[in-house]
């Protein structure tokens, strides 16, 4: 199969060409810092025809046949499954993923399109009971029209598609703006997917502009009804207020602080290697991961010195070589923050138990001990940087664990499960996983945050839901009784 080709292009109206702006984005490996693509950014006139071209092509799409729909999404997931190794590859340049990660994050890409697929069959309606004699009430479940969708670069595939699916699948138009850094595989390559998949020309759009030359012309343009944003709190809270302003939909996942909760009667060795994965897995640059470990203080000890000896095995450079586990950051701005948290924790008290480094964006594993009141405790790492706190019981671990403005995911390792899940629900956190680590996402469960890490539910029912609308329509089948019967009107 020939490999996709003019990748450094925007998809507007069913076209790949260079955008119309003052700008060009440049695309490097975050490993060799080499220039991958230079793309000719969007103007807010593209952006206009864009999302004019989604709601004249959704209006037409809306009418497919629900089996049609289901075997273009198909269709999609039999090409996801047979480029496999391209989108790995570009993954692996673009992002810095390893192989590791960049083959879970298309097992992610491949499952939620497979699960989306289910949902043109799914768009049912229901009759209700009415009040009133004569009446049937229907609710039709229809789709919102147009969505946009602004994704991140650490799973850039994947967070863009579990919003790109459904939103076709329920018969929405899209516009996908992806992240500057990983415009390829958060853009390029879903739209050259249902390019050849067979949807509709002018259905789904890729437009790459700068914030600078466009500012918040993406959220704030009248056509679309959702914009789906995975990212920071701080550019997820200004969406927010943006959507909030203009009346339209807004799904916010966004940044968390999670914690890993080691009890007295946990399994170390068990809990060690749930950390290792849940801290490590794509150098730390997961909403999900582990940022916080907080142990039983009987268990402090043996889990700080077992934690340390296995990290300082983890096999850390280039993400080409398959048993590469960490590879590079996003950036060196990246690498120099969390290089200032770090420091900023010293002087907190924190204690430095192992001692990593940095070379060029890639960071070698940091672990801390302290409390949750240093840096590198307080604020999202992003990064391969760990802090692990000691708790004198539960009760103190729970405060520990809730004791920040996010809540995204969690683990609780508590040897009996049904110990460990009283404890996870008294976490407040979207999600929390017992006798595992936080990094965890399936296509059929509810996935989303609480607190500042953000708004709605991805996956299954849930995306169904949040890419839809409902609409009420009545029939009275005999004539109504009125109060302004003859004798009011005589």
């Amino acid at each position: 199969m020939k490999p996709y080709e003019s990748l450094n292009k925007n998809y507007i109206s069913g076209e790949w060409r260079d955008g119309r702006g003052q700008s060009t984005i440049e695309v490097t490996n975050p490993y060799t810092n080499e220039k991958m693509e230079t793309i000719q950014s969007a103007s807010v006139e593209d952006i206009d025809e864009a999302y004019q071209s989604a709601k004249q092509v959704q209006q037409e799409w809306e009418k497919v046949n629900a089996f049609e729909k289901s075997s273009i999404m198909e269709k999609a997931v039999q090409l996801l499954e047979e480029r496999r190794e391209e989108f790995i590859e570009h993954l692996i340049e673009e992002s810095g993923s390893s192989f590791i990660k960049a083959n879970v994050e298309m097992d992610f890409v491949t499952a939620i399109t497979r699960e989306a697929a289910s949902f043109p069959l799914r768009m049912e309606g229901h009759i209700v009971p009415s009040l009133i004699a004569g009446k049937e009430n229907r609710i039709y479940r229809k789709p919102l029209g147009v969505v946009g969708v602004i994704g991140p670069f650490n799973f850039p595939m994947y967070l863009s598609m579990r919003s790109v699916a459904p939103a076709i699948a329920t018969g929405n138009g899209v516009v996908v703006k992806p992240d500057s850094q990983t415009p390829i595989t958060g853009g390029v390559l879903l739209g050259k997917i249902f390019e050849e998949a067979g949807a509709p020309k002018g259905l789904i759009n890729v437009i790459m502009p700068t914030i600078k030359e466009v500012g918040d012309a993406v959220t704030e343009h009248p056509i679309p009804r959702l914009i789906s944003f995975t990212g920071s709190t701080a550019v997820g809270r200004h969406i927010g207020e943006l959507c909030g302003k203009h009346i339209k939909k807004s799904i916010l996942e966004l940044g968390g602080n999670n914690a890993l909760i080691v009890l007295e009667y946990a399994n170390v060795e068990r809990a060690v290697n749930s950390a290792l994965f849940g801290k490590f897995m794509h150098n730390g640059q997961i909403c999900m991961a582990i940022n916080r470990i907080i142990v039983h203080q009987s268990k402090y000890d043996e889990f700080v010195d077992l934690f340390v000896q296995k990290a300082k095995k983890i096999k850390v450079g280039d993400p080409r070589d398959k048993d590469t586990l960490i590879g590079p950051l996003i950036n060196r701005k990246a690498v120099d923050g969390i290089l200032e948290f770090i420091d900023q924790a010293k002087e907190q008290g924190a204690k430095v138990v192992l001692e990593g480094k940095a070379e060029g964006n890639v960071m070698y594993p940091y672990i801390l001990t302290g409390t949750n009141e240093v840096a590198t405790a307080k604020n999202e790492m992003f990064g391969p940087v760990a802090t692990i706190i000691s708790a004198k019981d539960d009760d103190e671990a729970i405060k520990i664990a809730n004791d920040t403005e996010y809540g995204l995911s969690g683990a609780v390792h508590a040897g009996s499960p049904e110990h460990g899940v009283e404890v996870a629900k008294q976490i407040v956190t979207g999600m929390v996983h017992v006798n595992d680590q936080s990094v965890n996402d399936e296509p059929l469960i509810a996935f989303g945050g609480e607190k500042d890490s953000g708004l709605g539910r991805f996956g299954g029912e849930r995306s169904l839901e949040e890419f839809t609308t409902l609409q009420w329509i009545s029939v009275q089948s005999e004539e109504r009784e009125s109060p302004y019967h003859t004798n009011y009107l005589e």
